[in-house]
């Protein structure tokens, strides 16, 4: 459970991961790493149509009574839910705090009801042939094959992630195929939004790396420091993230892209471009979802974030333009 301000899920769009750090820092919120803690969706910046249905799965996670708040953003056609927020950060957090206390709930806007037919299928009515299949309550019934490691044969389990997991840029998704926590094969199918300039630092592209490692309080220094000057060099603060030997506790090799680097050195060049007042050097992630099969779960949330939004963008093509290709 949050402690201290309101806790609060925030559902980040395109053009804004700058000022939702910003709104991070004020004491009258509480961020929260899933909406079943929250009490509050928050959606902020640019929202795809097309993620209208995965935001009304969060929404419908929230704890009663549960309130959504848009800020700096348009309402999405079909979520007529909520209200603005002031756009200043401070009267934001303000306001978004309040409607923790509102007397009316939201209603949740999903129907109750599983969104795949089963009933009846298989001998037992589980929704495949046999005792395995299927997908009962729209749930693929997990199906054994080999483990990449070691050869066993595991329970498999695919399912789609994203666009707002808070360990992942946003707007991205993957269909992911788990064993356990082991990623067995990956599938682009939306790359991440575009975020704004402050997103960019080595400020706040350390701070998500730092958080993800469970340094909040350095990441939340990064943070202030960012705000206040992200031009600035912070030798300081570089030497401070060295002197917690992160370096060492991240594997060598981990996320090899293509020019040879890994997690560990692309966070040393941005070390080094935040104590030199000067952005970090580009990466060349190659094919991202290849890059992460074999990995478990917070390998691959280490090695995504250890790439800049513009390096992952740049790397993923969109579906448009896949489809565009493979119709020629």
């Amino acid at each position: 459970m949050a402690v201290g301000g309101t806790p609060v899920f925030v559902a980040a769009g395109g053009g804004i991961l700058g000022a939702v750090e910003a709104l991070r820092l004020e004491p009258a919120l509480t961020p929260v790493a899933t909406p079943r803690a929250a009490q509050v969706l928050l959606v902020v910046g640019e929202q795809r149509p097309s993620d209208r249905i995965a935001l009304a799965r969060i929404h419908a996670q929230l704890v009663e009574p549960r309130a959504t708040v848009w800020w700096r953003t348009d309402r999405l056609s079909g979520f007529d839910l909520g209200t603005r927020a002031p756009e200043s950060v401070s009267d934001a957090a303000a306001f978004i705090s309040a409607q923790a206390t509102q007397s009316d709930a939201e209603a949740i806007l999903l129907d109750d009801a599983p969104p795949n037919p089963w009933e009846g299928i298989g001998p037992h009515g589980q929704g495949g042939k046999g005792m395995m299949g299927g997908t009962p309550y729209g749930r693929p019934m997990a199906m054994t094959s080999d483990d990449l490691r070691d050869g066993l044969s595991l329970d498999a389990y695919t399912a789609t992630f994203g666009p707002y997991l808070t360990q992942w840029p946003p707007g991205l998704i993957m269909e992911t195929t788990l064993q356990g926590d082991v990623i067995q094969s990956a599938r682009i199918v939306e790359a991440p939004l575009a975020q704004d300039v402050l997103a960019a630092t080595p400020h706040l592209e350390l701070a998500r790396l730092l958080r993800l490692l469970e340094l909040p309080a350095l990441a939340e220094r990064l943070v202030r420091a960012a705000l206040a000057n992200p031009s600035r060099a912070a030798t300081g603060l570089a030497r401070a993230v060295r002197w917690t030997g992160v370096l060492s506790a991240i594997p060598a090799g981990l996320g090899r892209d293509e020019r040879g680097g890994d997690v560990r050195s692309r966070m040393a060049g941005r070390l080094h471009a935040l104590a030199a007042g000067r952005p970090a050097e580009p990466a060349a992630p190659g094919d991202v979802a290849a890059m992460l099969a074999g990995l478990e779960w917070h390998e691959a949330a280490l090695v995504l974030a250890s790439f800049s939004i513009d390096d992952l963008r740049r790397a993923i093509v969109s579906p448009a333009v896949r489809m565009a290709k493979d119709a020629a």
